[in-house]
């Protein structure tokens, strides 16, 4: 049972991101999100995007930062990844 993040490299709307993910549960994954006022508006489906300032932080607050390969293979390990395909059809 782990909270993942991996590196903030990905950019969007003038910052850098990281994902936040759980290896257990979504259930799991919220609760962390909810008690570090991550807004739920950044979850996509199977993970949060949070923005680079926010690392650190989520970092002492008990995130375990991997590198971005691992945080998808544990995902995917853990049956909550959304594959890319079904994201369409969820967004439809």
């Amino acid at each position: 049972m782990a909270i993942l993040i991996d590196d903030p490299r990905w950019p969007a709307h003038g910052r850098i991101w990281a994902h936040l993910v759980s290896d257990t549960s979504l259930d799991e994954l919220h609760a962390f999100a909810a008690a570090n006022g991550i807004p739920s508006r950044s979850f996509d489906l199977d993970h949060y995007d949070v923005p680079d300032s926010a690392h650190a932080r989520l970092v002492a607050a008990g995130a375990t930062p991997v590198s971005g390969h691992e945080l998808v293979r544990r995902l995917i390990g853990s049956g909550l990844r959304v594959r890319a395909r079904d994201r369409a059809r969820t967004r439809r």
